[in-house]
């Protein structure tokens, strides 16, 4: 009887049995602030779920050294096992994405992905001419300094070194047939379904102990950003905070031409506050963001002086280099999307050399109504009392003061005006 109830036991524990928790995130586009707070939320996000993984789907043409450094920091620290997969087909997992690759516990990929071109890029050029080479002493020591990371990572997690020191080196890229055969990677997997039964059972070392992953009836659980990570991902796009920052130019400028419109200053003080924390937390071109002003301040000179539009063609140029070379697309893995430069561009030249021209020739236009008006008006006498004269000016009768004796059908010119008297001095026929 004893014996026959265990047997229904474990043939009924499987029903009741809580299956493994995978979590899943995907990391698509440039690698910046927003993914490192991504991967740390999700890791913390795995453990309160008592999740058995995190599984970071990547597609990446790279990004910020830094933030790349911060996640796998994340990765290697980590009390999960954290596996990498290159996904879907057609991805890749660049320059940023292959110190990712290597960090991880279990690296993946899908058929037809690729990886590689590991060589960190500066965003401002260095002085030349150190050594033979031509090889800076600052670029050197990114250079070394990046190819020691990459090696301690390749130690880390048992995977090929030379191959590693070459992609960081010579910026050597691979195929995920290649990558397999290299010991690069652990397995390709075509799909997450192939990908969890290939995890199923492997022992992997996580924190100083090793752990057997059971992933054969896991369930997945994708990972959603926080709306603070969101934020900073758009923010975070070269485009996006392009085109803050000119919101704000133009949003100045047009509070300054247009005093008390405070709709144009606030929406231009909430995107240049936007834009300069963004600025801060992505590097950027200073030569770029001097030109783009560059440009703007001939644009608006231009609207002054009569140059033949050499001002105006000048700007437009600078404002369109600037902006080109505002960010860079080997360091942030994107860049400024050259029609938005051009569109812009075009735009700009609309607004300085037409809309503030306009504005200032309505400053400067000739009073047509009201008390001012009246000043350099021609009027008549109408009527004579002593020194006391009347006369009819724009269909009405004002008294006027006159230093000259004046007469009935006179014509006169209004010269100020006092009140309700008009100062009036004939005109010479």
């Amino acid at each position: 009887m004893k014996h026959l109830l265990l047997l229904l036991y474990l043939s009924l524990l499987p029903l009741f049995a809580t299956p493994s928790i995978v979590l899943e995130l995907e990391m698509k586009g440039a690698i910046g602030p927003a993914g490192s707070d991504y991967l740390k939320n999700a890791i913390a996000n795995a453990q309160n779920q008592n999740a058995v993984m995190v599984l970071i789907k990547l597609d990446t043409p790279g990004g910020l050294l830094e933030s790349t450094r911060e996640m796998v920091q994340d990765i290697a620290n980590s009390p999960l096992p954290v596996i990498v997969y290159v996904s879907p087909k057609g991805a890749r997992a660049a320059s940023a994405g292959t110190y990712l690759l290597y960090a991880s516990h279990i690296a993946a990929m899908a058929p037809g992905t690729n990886l590689g071109a590991a060589t960190p890029v500066p965003l401002m050029p260095v002085s030349k001419a150190v050594d033979s080479n031509n090889t800076s002493t600052l670029e050197k020591k990114v250079l070394n300094d990046a190819m020691a990371y990459i090696k301690s990572l390749a130690q880390l997690n048992d995977r090929n070194i030379s191959w590693g020191l070459d992609a960081v080196e010579k910026a050597k890229s691979i195929s995920a047939k290649d990558a397999l055969s290299f010991k690069v990677i652990d397995f390709i997997a075509d799909g997450t379904d192939e990908l969890l039964k290939k995890l199923d059972g492997r022992v992997v070392k996580v924190a100083g102990e090793s752990v057997t992953l059971q992933t054969k009836d896991a369930v997945i659980v994708h990972y959603e950003a926080d709306y603070k990570t969101k934020f900073l991902a758009v923010i975070t796009n070269p485009n996006i905070a392009y085109l803050l920052m000119l919101t704000a130019l133009y949003g100045i400028l047009l509070e300054f031409m247009s005093p008390g419109a405070i709709f144009p200053g606030v929406i231009g003080a909430i995107s240049g506050v936007t834009a300069l924390y963004a600025l801060n937390i992505i590097p950027f071109n200073y030569a770029g963001l001097f030109l783009i002003l560059l440009g703007i301040s001939f644009m608006i000179t231009e609207v002054f002086v009569a140059g033949f539009g050499i001002l105006g063609v000048g700007g437009v140029i600078s404002f369109a280099f600037g902006s080109v070379l505002l960010f860079d697309a080997q360091t942030l893995g994107n860049s400024v999307s050259i029609p938005i430069v051009i569109a812009f561009s075009i735009v700009s030249l609309f607004f300085f050399i037409l809309i503030v021209r306009l504005f200032l020739e309505s400053q400067s236009a000739k009073i047509v109504t009201g008390s001012e008006e009246m000043v350099g008006s021609s009027a008549e006498v109408v009527a004579v009392h002593k020194k006391d004269y009347h006369v009819l000016c724009h269909g009405e009768r004002w008294a006027v003061a006159s230093e000259s004796d004046l007469k009935i059908g006179q014509s006169v010119e209004v010269v100020d005006l006092a009140g309700l008297v008009l100062k009036v001095k004939p005109i010479k026929e």
